[in-house]
């Protein structure tokens, strides 16, 4: 039978460069002359620090990681920014978590509108991510069309596709 599992993962790579591309465009830009900033990648903790002169310019460095980040084709939407904070040496800085895997609830709302459709599928969520199975391939292809047209604050991926 058919089957494909709808995910969410993040390329930490496309993510390096993407830091790496803004660091280059930073060290070009006048108005950030002079001015130490810092954007670091923690690989572990799934977290991206960036230090900076001050919160106009936390926002220019945010935007541009999101701007790289659209063109390496990785979505935005899996960076979700915390609160920007000042620090003693009177910068700022913020901490921007990397989101990864598909969360329960999410889950729950792909299969409830997987069945609120009627399709002739099963459907089973495994850790963060939610497995489809179906007799037509056809089926499947209509509810991964139909579950990116939905907006989810995670980018989904279909990956493992079977037949």
């Amino acid at each position: 039978m058919p089957s494909v599992d709808v995910v969410s993962k993040v390329d930490l790579q496309v993510l390096d460069n993407a830091i790496n591309n803004v660091k280059r465009e930073i060290s070009t830009r006048f108005d950030f002359k002079n001015v130490k900033t810092e954007i670091t990648l923690d690989r572990k903790t799934k977290f991206i620090h960036i230090a900076t002169g001050d919160d106009w310019k936390i926002k220019t460095v945010t935007q541009m990681l999101f701007g790289q980040c659209t063109r390496l084709k990785e979505d935005p939407k899996c960076l979700e920014i915390k609160e920007i904070e000042p620090t003693s040496h009177g910068t700022s800085k913020v901490d921007i978590l990397i989101k990864e895997g598909i969360p329960k609830e999410t889950g729950r709302n792909i299969v409830k509108l997987i069945k609120s459709f009627k399709f002739k599928v099963q459907t089973a969520i495994q850790d963060d991510q939610v497995r489809i199975t179906g007799k037509k391939i056809d089926d499947l292809q209509e509810i991964m069309q139909l579950l990116r047209e939905q907006d989810y604050t995670i980018p989904l991926q279909f990956v493992n596709m079977k037949n």
